[in-house]
């Protein structure tokens, strides 16, 4: 099975994207939309203190009648911050993001950030590690066995 270290290595893009507790939420979402992406974490100094997502925003600003200018991250971030090891297999990623209905995890190894993995990113590696096999057991049946 993949581990999250190979999932990170796989993505094009390995930036990782993030804001404060006392940035506005209007900055934070306008950084998600220059970067095409849906969630930041949210660190202080260099520890992870919740992550703020778009769902986050409508369901936290836009729903309730905020205002995104006057609000700080830290009254909409979601805290405290699940994260899995570089070793875990993307099965158990996927496993805790569905029971905790997450759709972002960062990776960290001995208490360092190396990444952040979304459900997306889970989904295009079993989707990878399943065209592998299905190839494997064509070439079996075909005759082709080394």
């Amino acid at each position: 099975m993949t581990t999250a270290a190979q999932i990170l290595k796989s993505k094009p893009d390995q930036t990782i994207y993030s804001t404060t507790p006392g940035a506005t939420v209007f900055e934070a979402v306008k950084l998600m939309a220059e970067k095409g992406i849906g969630a930041l974490l949210v660190v202080e100094g260099e520890a992870i203190v919740g992550v703020v997502t778009e769902r986050d925003y409508a369901r936290k600003v836009v729903l309730m009648a905020r205002s995104s200018k006057d609000t700080p991250v830290r009254d909409i971030m979601t805290a405290p911050v699940m994260y899995v090891g570089p070793e875990q297999s993307a099965e158990e990623c996927m496993m805790l993001m569905t029971e905790n209905r997450l759709r972002h995890l960062p990776v960290m190894d001995k208490g360092r950030l190396i990444g952040l993995i979304s459900i997306g990113d889970l989904v295009k590696s079993v989707i990878s590690e399943q065209k592998f096999i299905i190839e494997q057991l064509e070439h079996y049946i075909a005759g082709d066995r080394a």
